[in-house]
């Protein structure tokens, strides 16, 4: 008698949780070893599997300082948990399956669109190899633009390695830094009058942001602005308010009494490295709380789809903003550069945005009730964990336990996605043929 059960495969939603959670329990294991810390000495499971998470999910906060704690073992199994991360593990995984000859069924290519938020199935290999090779490129650019400077202040071999190392930190909008030979948890303070790290920095951050798909777009229309896709146009417009708005805000109220040149470069970093980058060049802690709460609303909205960097992303925000002026406007469709939006589309960004605010505010007043701390500077480390950017006021490392537990469940969802989780447990809906009476409520 045959069997005429089907046997049930995992969907594409649950393929990228199990592939990230099982990168960050490898990446604990190889943190845990002796031979991972300079004193060679085994290091707790809870603080291994804060910085794997961290790493993995390109945030950028840590519990150990990684310059001064971490071997250089230990240093390059984080590197590669943040390139991995960075591009994804499924991106990985399918690249390993290209250069070993397996064939990439319809299957493994569905699960690849969703990992990088890709339009369509067409070309997704293509692509795969242009999310490669672009990566590679651009981070050996920026460690050869960075290496001069370094190698100048920590020797040819040291000097290399962190050129490196911040290259590829950079880009993947992780936020990890190995300057804490010159003070702990310092990230790029000593760099902060230096024009030209600051420049090139912000530029990998940006690139990296940004996101492979618009990258792509780019280059294969060049300079032809009418002919990119929609989403492009909005992600580079959305991308450019974010960066200048904020950073004029900074510019007069945050650095008044800074030389002109660093108090410009200052302004833009911090509004660059909020969205999800993780270094910082002034102490956060100084600001006011009005430039706190900018730095949150930055830090929650993170980077672009596709890209190195989460939180709720560019264009989430971009649609929520033209729902909100059609309404104002008293239209029927939310309208973008002569396109209509689909209503699923405007749905899917109004739950991201209850989720992400639910998710934060809720971790942000537990967290300051158990650790006895003001609200404001917990909000600012869950919006740093959810949107994973990495930035601290300075309360990472003294946290309790069930803090840490909290912001590493945080840091996972905003790299993975919220929505992502939701699809991966809840079974799709049966496609319905009826629907329910309609009734209106008055809201506003």
């Amino acid at each position: 008698m045959k069997n005429n059960v089907k046997k049930k495969r995992l969907n594409s939603f649950q393929v990228i949780i199990i592939s990230f959670f099982a990168m960050i329990m490898f990446g604990t294991l190889l943190l845990m070893m002796p031979f991972s810390s300079r004193d060679r000495v085994f290091t707790p499971f809870s603080d291994c599997m804060f910085t794997a998470i961290s790493a993995t999910c390109v945030t950028g906060l840590v519990v150990k300082d990684t310059a001064t704690y971490w071997s250089l073992f230990g240093q390059i199994v984080i590197l590669l948990m943040i390139q991995v991360g960075g591009m994804g593990v499924i991106t990985i995984g399918l690249a390993v399956m290209r250069a070993s000859g397996k064939k990439i069924g319809l299957w493994t290519r569905s699960t690849m669109q969703e990992s990088i938020s890709a339009p369509s199935l067409g070309g997704i290999v293509h692509l795969t190899g242009f999310i490669l090779k672009g990566s590679a490129i651009i981070e050996l650019i920026g460690a050869a633009l960075l290496a001069p400077v370094f190698c100048r202040d920590f020797g040819i071999a040291k000097g290399i390695w962190y050129s490196i190392w911040h290259s590829v930190s950079a880009f993947c909008n992780a936020g990890f830094d190995l300057m804490g030979v010159r003070e702990q948890f310092s990230s790029l303070c000593t760099y902060s009058d230096n024009v030209y790290v600051n420049i090139v920095i912000m530029l990998l951050i940006i690139v990296g942001g940004i996101g492979f798909l618009v990258w792509n777009d780019i280059l294969t229309h060049r300079h032809h602005f009418k002919k990119y896709t929609l989403q492009t146009k909005v992600v580079l417009i959305t991308t450019l308010v974010l960066i200048f708005l904020p950073a004029i805000y900074f510019f007069f109220f945050e650095y008044n009494g800074y030389p002109m040149a660093e108090r410009i470069v200052s302004s833009l970093f911090q509004s660059v490295t909020a969205r999800t980058a993780g270094f910082n060049t002034q102490d956060l802690a100084a600001m006011d709380e009005s430039g706190t709460l900018i730095m949150i609303v930055l830090m929650l909205i993170g980077g672009s789809p596709g890209s190195t960097a989460g939180g709720m992303k560019t264009t989430t925000v971009a649609v929520l903003y033209l729902a909100a002026a059609t309404v104002f406007g008293r239209r029927n469709d939310v309208q973008c550069f002569k396109r209509r939006l689909s209503e699923e589309t405007v749905r899917d960004a109004g739950a991201i945005l209850f989720m992400y605010l639910m998710l934060y505010i809720t971790s942000g007043v537990i967290i300051s009730r158990t650790e006895d701390l003001p609200l404001l500077t917990c909000l600012f480390e869950t919006g740093s964990a959810v949107g994973t950017a990495g930035l601290t006021l300075g309360i990472t490392t003294g946290l309790k336990l069930s803090s840490h537990i909290i912001l590493m469940i945080l840091m996972f969802l905003g790299r993975v996605g919220g929505l992502t989780l939701i699809y991966a447990a809840l079974p799709s809906a049966e496609n319905q043929t009826s629907r329910m009476p309609l009734e209106k409520i008055n809201v506003g």
